[in-house]
């Protein structure tokens, strides 16, 4: 899928802060997944109206990419963009961005496969009809495969 054909309906922005910033002067890279992290977090509390269930079924990153394509600098605005590009029986692919608010400028593009995961078992599990429900709605199938 296209980047620039992707649809994204949630934004969070990212307060960058003093020990994000390494001796180049710009945002180390394993700092950005920490910014992932909170986006998926917030798009899953916005999407899920039940809330995910932390007890029973969760999800899990089997596989996380990062393509750095510009550095980000301490004064800049950043927010993280995030949406669903496939769901499957027991995966999700989510397609984030790391994108300036002022000049619009992509910096960083971050794919992971998320796996629905029993709790209990410790095995993976299906996800629920009702999170695949939530997220078609949320999306509407715009961006998914």
């Amino acid at each position: 899928m296209d980047i620039e054909n992707i649809i994204f309906k949630h934004e969070l922005p990212i307060q960058l802060r003093f020990n994000d910033v390494d001796t180049f002067g710009h945002v180390n890279n394993s700092i950005y997944f920490s910014f992932y992290d909170l986006a998926k977090t917030d798009y899953f509390s916005s999407v899920l109206p039940e809330g995910m269930n932390w007890k029973e079924t969760a999800l899990v990153i089997a596989n996380i990419n990062a393509d750095f394509i510009s550095p980000i600098f301490f004064n800049e605005n950043i927010v993280v963009k995030t949406t669903t590009t496939h769901i499957g029986n027991k995966s999700i692919k989510l397609t984030q961005l790391a994108v300036n608010i002022i000049t619009n400028e992509i910096k960083c593009v971050c794919q992971t496969v998320m796996v629905g995961f029993n709790l209990k078992t410790q095995e993976s599990a299906e996800i629920p009809q009702s999170w695949k429900d939530a997220i078609m709605a949320y999306e509407a199938e715009s961006n998914i495969s």
